[in-house]
């Protein structure tokens, strides 16, 4: 059917372009036309599909919120991180905090260093009670009947090879000498404690105070009689560090045991 562009205006009357249309005599000359119409149909809803789907990834819409994700995600890392970290520290800082620091032995007693005094040896030679080691010093009291049990400790310590000093303060410093001279000692083993520094240990009788190496104390043996036996702490004390009693008739008397107080 053609169109009559000069016709009568009144029957166009819906602003239409003029077009010719042709009405085929068989519907099956429209196949071409409907697949193309079907396709058509189908890009439109691809097209549709494709900006729906990838709008967000166009311009803004799928950075920031990556951008967001990603300063979170390592905000947490950090957060985790930190604490862990704390949490494997926080041990060991208990552990060395309460761990208490090894305290060192009192002066004198078992374990300790002698008293830091001057004395005199012998009749003129001075020295510090801290170079006496190792050795044996047997404190004398005033008044000890104890030449039998200073003659033993001597034989005793000449068999061990360690050097016995008598040590005296005041009237004892000639009894001292005295016992030297029965134990067969010449005078230079023989201390004059004028300060009477060793009196803490306030001797009762014969005290030997064992001396090692180190010149710590290592045994305190009070009241010390002619039975005593030595041998083994004796041939201890030229080991550089403590090894226990060797003789099982050694007697082993701590300075807290021995009554010792300060002067």
């Amino acid at each position: 059917m053609l169109v009559n562009r000069g016709g009568d205006p009144e029957r166009d009357d819906y602003g239409l372009p003029p077009v010719d249309i042709e009405i085929p005599d068989d519907a099956r000359e429209l196949d071409r036309d409907i697949q193309a119409y079907h396709r058509e149909l189908r890009a439109q809803r691809r097209h549709r599909l494709a900006r729906r789907l990838g709008g967000p990834l166009t311009r803004d819409g799928m950075i920031l919120p990556l951008l967001a994700s990603c300063l979170a995600l390592t905000l947490l890392a950090g957060t985790l991180l930190t604490m862990f970290t704390a949490r494997r520290a926080l041990p060991n800082t208990l552990q060395t905090a309460s761990v208490p620091r090894p305290s060192r032995p009192t002066v004198g007693q078992v374990g300790g260093l002698l008293p830091e005094v001057t004395v005199t040896v012998g009749s003129r030679q001075t020295r510090t009670l801290r170079d006496f080691h190792p050795s044996v010093l047997a404190l004398v009291p005033a008044g000890c009947d104890c030449g039998v049990a200073a003659r033993q400790l001597s034989a005793q310590a000449t068999a061990a090879n360690v050097t016995l000093y008598f040590v005296g303060a005041g009237s004892a410093v000639v009894q001292a000498r005295a016992l030297a001279r029965r134990s067969g000692l010449s005078g230079d083993h023989v201390v004059t404690d004028a300060h009477d520094a060793m009196g803490a240990y306030h001797p009762a009788g014969l005290t030997a105070v064992l001396v090692d190496s180190d010149g710590a104390v290592r045994v305190i043996q009070e009241d010390v009689g002619p039975a005593v036996r030595l041998e083994g702490s004796l041939r201890a004390l030229t080991k550089p560090s403590p090894q226990g009693l060797d003789d099982p008739g050694d007697t082993m008397v701590l300075a807290g045991q021995a009554g010792l107080r300060p002067a």
